[in-house]
């Protein structure tokens, strides 16, 4: 009978954006499984935290803590040599890294759009092509771009954040054909509404006001859901994925909209 590998044991992941939320989660997860994972922020002080905790549990995997502003190629350059240098290669590649905030396209100032892309788009050019570049000259390997259900479909006031995320969508679907000869997958999650803070933050309430699940019939997902498939798609179960965007947004209630779960309206 054939049994599912879900293993990433001795795999080395670098996964950005990790100082809170789902990189954090996803950095737990994989360490949790037995990879080691190079972790960044731009700050030291959040990234380090989450490191030492990970380094602290009884797990088989190790955390690297590394200061980087993913939006800067020679700062992301410095993150793929130090993972290297401590770890030996890069297996896996977890972009998640990412902003956004809330405005009308009329009212997005030049400087506003182009953050939110080179946030969400061009840093994950920088970090896709830096890595990539290890994982070509060697075995191969997998990454896993996060887009958004806002890159699938239309919202309201995050034209910036959606048309960056619908790239990101659109180059993992390039690159997954580009890179197959070279032993590389490339997929993609979409997810939609997760608790945390970054969401709050954005949404402008306090994430634990957030109305539990049981309330909004799986509206509002956890982290650790998406970390799950994250940890699916590096495994050795997901082979013959490719090129692919799961979008993971739970089950909708009919009747209600998201801004009136959330108390918005």
């Amino acid at each position: 009978m054939h049994e599912p590998d879900f293993d990433v044991a001795g795999q080395t992941a670098i996964v950005t954006g990790a100082s809170q939320g789902i990189g954090k989660a996803i950095a737990e997860t994989l360490a949790a499984g037995g990879a080691n994972v190079a972790i960044c922020s731009r700050s030291m002080d959040r990234i380090g935290p989450v490191a030492e905790g990970i380094n602290d549990a009884a797990v088989d995997g190790e955390a690297l803590a590394v200061e980087c502003n993913v939006r800067e190629r020679e700062q992301v350059q410095n993150l793929v040599d130090e993972t290297v240098e401590t770890f030996g290669d890069v297996d896996v590649l977890v972009n998640n890294a990412g902003g956004e905030f809330v405005a009308n396209f009329e009212d997005i100032s030049a400087n506003g759009w182009e953050t939110i892309v080179d946030l969400n788009l061009n840093s994950t050019v920088h970090c896709t092509q830096l890595a990539g570049e290890v994982m070509r000259e060697g075995d191969g390997g997998v990454i896993i771009n996060l887009s958004s259900v806002n890159g699938q479909h239309a919202a309201p006031g995050e034209s910036h954040y959606g048309a960056s995320k619908a790239a990101i969508i659109r180059l993992t679907e390039t690159l997954a054909v580009e890179w197959a000869d070279d032993g590389i997958r490339v997929n993609c999650i979409a997810p939609g509404l997760i608790q945390t803070p970054g969401v709050a933050e954005t949404l402008g309430i306090d994430s634990e006001a957030m109305p539990p699940r049981e309330k909004t019939d799986r509206r509002i997902g956890h982290s650790e859901e998406i970390a799950d498939i994250v940890q699916f798609l590096v495994s050795p179960a997901a082979s013959f994925m490719n090129g692919e965007t799961v979008t993971a947004k739970g089950v909708p209630r009919a009747g209600n909209s998201m801004s009136q779960d959330l108390g918005l309206e």
